[in-house]
């Protein structure tokens, strides 16, 4: 495919997505069709959508609105390229612009987000607002987390290497490192196949580095999801390791991704939660907005409204209320979101805390794009 014929792939997929399409549903669909685009070309059309959808706002305001080939002319501007060198006509490229298309709008400066969530960011982040609201318009970095169970550092460097990947140490964590160049070359390298690392943010590694876990401990990662956050646990000590999500078919690769990992993890139903319990820690990872990584999937935070909040309040305070009764008489609660929002976090601690007054904090944290990594929030009660 020609650089123009990307575009204009681009600006077909964006009119399905600003339709309702999810941005993912949008371009698997394509890629399945489009047997003809090789590698580079699905990368670039990929990466398109995905730089419109952090800077929907300013790519509109810049191309002057919210269609797709609106979009793309104003996220062209904001790269600094001239549109018209790409918009050249049939077969493949986009139609020339037209005479209403020749100038370019005028940048207001607000953030690329829905308007509604302004403020409560603003309330949550405070003087760093302005920093992760600019943050979010660029793409994330790509962290790996080395495996203590397989690996060191070093040899996960040295793995990677072999394969043309090249990663740095972050101070972020002691298992995370930052792929600087072969970030596409990861899941087909050795070090991935043979579990020397895993693909995880590294505020994640972060916070489960802050868990402090010990030999013999018993664990039970409540909502895992894909079963990440409890691998990075089991490799960081010898215990009992147990997974279980509300929605058990989230853990279908787990068992494989332990087996790669040489890891042991048990995933349970909810009824199987108490026969093995009381658990050392029960750690909660509760569905949320995701507004810390948001830069991952923009198109998210489009569609994410008011209301979604609301019930995921409820929801999260159910989880951690749910969760509480598992734990062991001097074990640990850890509740832990990747939203940005106030709402989510520390006001759900505080609503649990004041219904269950034995319980008190013994840590919290909250990571942000300034840190280098995504948004992260930990929160480590105890009785």
């Amino acid at each position: 495919m020609t650089p123009a014929a990307r575009v204009q792939t681009a600006i077909e997929l964006l009119d399905e997505i600003i339709a309702g399409t999810p941005a993912e549903k949008a371009l698997t669909g394509w890629a399945r069709r489009a047997r003809f685009a090789g590698s580079k070309d699905r990368a670039a059309v990929r990466d398109h959508v995905y730089d419109v959808l952090r800077q929907r706002r300013l790519a509109s305001e810049l191309g002057g609105g919210l269609t797709g080939r609106r979009l793309m002319i104003g996220l062209l501007r904001a790269q600094g390229a001239d549109p018209s060198d790409l918009f050249t006509g049939p077969p493949y490229a986009p139609a020339p612009l037209e005479a209403g298309e020749l100038e370019a709008g005028t940048a207001s400066g607000q953030p690329d987000l829905p308007d509604w969530i302004v403020p409560p960011m603003q309330e949550a982040l405070g003087a760093d607002f302005e920093g992760n609201a600019q943050a979010m318009r660029a793409r994330a970095p790509v962290f790996l987390r080395v495996n203590l169970r397989k690996a060191s550092p070093e040899k996960a460097f040295g793995a990677l290497q072999e394969d043309g990947i090249i990663a740095e140490t972050s101070e972020i964590s002691d298992t995370a490192l930052l792929v600087t160049e072969g970030q596409r070359k990861i899941n087909n390298s050795r070090a991935y196949r043979e579990g020397l690392v895993e693909l995880q943010d590294a505020s994640n590694q972060a916070a489960v580095q802050a868990l402090d876990l010990q030999d013999g401990c018993k664990v039970l990662d409540y909502c895992a999801g894909g079963g990440g956050k409890v691998l990075a646990m089991a490799g960081r000590c010898k215990g009992s390791f147990f997974a279980h999500d509300a929605n058990h078919g989230r853990m279908r690769d787990l068992p494989d991704r332990a087996k790669r990992a040489g890891a042991k993890v048990r995933t349970l139903r909810t009824n199987d939660i108490p026969g093995q319990g009381p658990y050392d820690l029960v750690f909660c990872d509760v569905p949320c907005s995701g507004s810390g990584t948001w830069r991952r999937t923009p198109d998210a935070k489009w569609r994410f409204e008011k209301r979604d909040l609301d019930e995921l309040n409820r929801v999260q305070f159910d989880i951690l209320s749910e969760a509480a009764a598992h734990v062991a008489n001097e074990g640990r609660l850890a509740y832990a979101t990747c939203s940005l929002l106030r709402a989510e976090n520390h006001d759900v601690v505080d609503r649990f805390l004041a219904a269950n007054p034995e319980w008190s904090v013994s840590f919290e944290k909250q990571w942000t794009l300034l840190d280098g990594c995504d948004g992260f929030f930990l929160t480590i009660l105890s009785r």
